[in-house]
């Protein structure tokens, strides 16, 4: 893999991926771009204890565009894009509307004091909204999706994760780096073209901290990893399981909270994607691609008019890591669901899931799970 870092009109950096290692990436950015600023900041919820993020510049960011006005798309002639370059394998840059910024505390002056002062004063925690956010397009192709990609492409974004997981881990100010991709509109995708994000935290996020909560309480109880014990548990008792492999398990969690949810895990407990061994990176793609194509076969009809094609089914897959500073009894895995409950229907998250975090499953896990066993290649 080759890594070419470079910089845009406006500042922000980008770095080219390349499996040949002879590529050359001199283009420069030609867009007159002004320097960006974020002015982002935390503020923790007294009653939850969560961290929020509020980043208001985030409303001018790009909505919806035309395919040929596409900004992940490469440059082609005078149509410029976020990529300077006519093609590429797998790029990463700044998002120009990140939520969280290096700069953001240097932004928050005078025009945006923090809130405080007044009565109640130390309910009212807020801090800079100090991290990175980055965009990741897994490929030059817009029309192209993840399962589109080969084996070789697969591997290559997986080395990327990596990549960043170190590098922005690194950082002082973050304690938890978080991979994800939103696949369709219906997810809220506003940039069609086939991408994902990272988010370099400086918190650990509500989730994690609920998981670490509960590895915490299960080693005290019985000696054990939590982890450890689920991923057991659901291979010794396979109904639940979809794809296995030498070192990776796929299986739809007993207490799923999505119509179909799939959850993949290395056989080996690991913090994060630094500490896969090549074995374990090596088997990673065949599994992961196999699993989208199988989400992408749920709701199609026995027979499809080529009039009326089904569009992709919408997903979320992201990465859970250990964060820096309570992590210690986590475990990396992936978690993939998709919000469509059953043909042309969605789960929309309304008064229980959305007002009390109570979630109510439209599918047995067991039926899912037999469903995307059905539709194996």
């Amino acid at each position: 893999m080759r890594k070419t870092t470079t910089k845009l009109a406006d500042g922000r950096e980008l770095i080219y991926y390349d499996r040949d290692e002879s590529a050359s990436r001199d283009v420069r950015d030609r867009r007159p771009l002004d320097p960006t600023a974020s002015r982002a900041e935390v503020r923790r919820d007294p009653v939850l204890g969560d961290w929020v993020t509020v980043a208001a510049h985030r409303q001018a960011r790009t909505y919806h565009p035309p395919a040929d006005e596409c900004p992940l798309c490469p440059s082609q002639g005078e149509r410029l894009s976020e990529i300077p370059a006519a093609d590429y394998d797998v790029v990463v840059f700044e998002n120009r509307f990140p939520s969280l910024a290096a700069d953001a505390a240097a932004h928050l002056d005078a025009a945006h004091p923090a809130p405080g002062g007044g009565p109640g004063q130390e309910l009212h925690l807020t801090r800079p909204g100090v991290g990175r956010c980055e965009v990741v397009c897994f490929t030059a192709d817009h029309l192209a999706s993840f399962a589109d990609l080969d084996e070789a492409k697969a591997r290559l974004v997986l080395d990327v994760w990596t990549d960043r997981t170190a590098e922005l881990g690194a950082l002082p100010e973050v304690d938890q780096v978080f991979c994800f991709e939103n696949r369709g509109a219906e997810i809220g995708v506003t940039l069609a073209h086939s991408h994902g994000q990272i988010y370099a935290f400086p918190f650990t996020t509500p989730r994690t901290a609920k998981m670490a909560a509960q590895a915490n309480e299960h080693r005290a109880r019985t000696g054990r990893n939590l982890f450890e014990d689920l991923l057991a548990a659901e291979r010794a008792d396979p109904a639940r399981v979809v794809l296995t492999g030498e070192h990776w398990t796929a299986f739809v969690p007993f207490a799923a909270r999505w119509p179909y949810e799939v959850h993949l895990y290395p056989n080996r407990r690991v913090p994060d994607l630094t500490e896969l061994t090549e074995p374990e990176r090596a088997e990673f793609p065949g599994l992961y691609l196999e699993l989208l194509r199988r989400f992408d076969r749920l709701f199609r009809p026995a027979t499809q008019s080529p009039e009326r094609p089904l569009p992709p089914t919408p997903y979320i897959s992201a990465w859970h890591q250990a964060p820096r500073r309570s992590g210690a009894e986590l475990a990396l895995h992936l978690e993939l669901f998709t919000i469509r409950r059953t043909e042309g229907k969605l789960k929309f998250l309304a008064g229980a899931e959305s007002g009390m975090d109570a979630f109510v499953n439209d599918v047995s896990p067991e039926a899912a799970a037999q469903r995307l066993r059905e539709i194996a290649t």
